[in-house]
């Protein structure tokens, strides 16, 4: 395979694109029994909080970007969702979010993922737990997740994303950047990124999400038309009620894309 070129995100923060994008939720509280707490250093002064919530030693681990104005803590409950399909789950949260430090940028997103990848590897080899993994992201952790799958998919099995997009034109057009050469070599790069991508791959979206709409989903679908990829859509689900409309369908697909990349 050629090799991507390279994408500078970051140009997005430094013409103020991206002021917007996040709403940062800097709290935290204490993890349940079942989960455990790390910090990842991803720069001088900088660490990223995460959750580690481990059910059992010989399951996959899921490596998961949650979505915006979201926290690890959001997921205690949600966990036990994944552990009852055979799953870990490893959240992963951005600058100034939770109890990380930092402020958030787009560049920062896509670069603090590789470490929160090989961060977890790391403790999937100290903790004795099961080498597979899978990466996932929702709504804007499709970013953080489809930057992995793109540039480092030898660690996964398997791409799951929720609510996401997959496109970056829009972002540009609406900051007057798309037609400027710099601007036009993101969206190439981006575009190419998400094309070069063969992990199989999962998309779940809701019918009536009004914040990200479905065509971007489908949009995003098209983009991985090289891989074994599935997109569910959820009937009557929003944006942030997807995964409790249709909680059963949305299990049942992830625990198919596991089944299908090597099983338990």
């Amino acid at each position: 395979m050629a090799e991507l070129p390279e994408a500078d995100y970051a140009l997005l923060d430094r013409e103020g694109a991206t002021t917007t994008m996040f709403y940062p939720r800097p709290e935290s509280f204490p993890p349940p029994e079942w989960a455990a707490d790390h910090l990842i250093e991803v720069s001088d002064g900088v660490r990223l909080g995460a959750r580690f919530y481990i059910d059992d030693p010989g399951y996959p681990t899921v490596l998961y970007f949650h979505g915006n104005g979201e926290i690890a803590s959001d997921h205690d409950d949600i966990s036990r969702l994944y552990h009852e399909i055979g799953l870990n789950l490893f959240v992963v949260e951005f600058r100034g979010y939770g109890y990380s430090t930092g402020d958030p940028t787009l560049g920062a997103m896509i670069a603090d993922a590789h470490v929160a990848a090989r961060h977890l590897l790391g403790l999937q080899g100290e903790l004795g737990l099961s080498p597979r993994r899978f990466v996932m992201g929702r709504s804007l952790g499709a970013h953080a997740a489809l930057e992995l799958a793109g540039r480092a998919s030898e660690l996964f099995e398997g791409l799951i994303i929720e609510s996401g997009a997959a496109g970056i034109r829009r972002t540009l057009e609406r900051s007057g950047l798309l037609d400027t050469e710099l601007g036009g070599m993101l969206a190439a790069a981006h575009e190419a990124k998400v094309k070069s991508i063969r992990l199989p791959s999962l998309l779940i979206h809701g019918e009536r999400d009004d914040l990200i709409p479905l065509e971007r989903a489908a949009e995003l679908y098209d983009l991985l038309a090289e891989t074994d990829r599935e997109l569910v859509t959820i009937p009557n689900a929003g944006h942030n009620d997807l995964l409790w409309v249709g909680r059963d369908r949305y299990f049942e697909a992830i625990a198919a894309l596991v089944s299908r990349t090597g099983g338990q």
